[in-house]
């Protein structure tokens, strides 16, 4: 099945996080906080301005991104659990450093 968000909605994928902590001890299932990064797998054409002309988004299919804790809706398609959400929960796009540069 495909799906299409409309407007200024966004389908993400959460990214799994870390078993372990930086200390190695393991954390369980039941003890893990559900990850607040995504992938963006979808993503609607935009929203209308107040003249009626359609505003892109500034998210596109395959950026990282970061949300708020309780952001979107859950949904499953395909048996996938999925969160669909509008572009305004969108905290920041997380972005690779380019090779050959330090992180700011």
């Amino acid at each position: 099945m495909t799906f299409r968000p409309l407007h200024d909605r966004i389908l993400v994928r959460r990214v799994e996080s870390e078993e372990k902590t930086r200390g190695g001890i393991i954390i369980p299932d039941t003890a893990r906080e559900k990850p607040q990064e995504g992938e963006v797998i979808a993503a609607g054409a935009g929203a209308r301005n107040d003249q009626g002309q359609i505003q892109p988004l500034d998210v596109k299919v395959g950026d990282r991104i970061l949300f708020g804790k309780w952001s979107g809706t859950e949904i499953k398609i395909d048996g996938e659990d999925l969160l669909i959400m509008k572009e305004s929960d969108v905290m920041g796009i997380i972005e690779a450093p380019v090779a050959g540069q330090k992180a700011a």
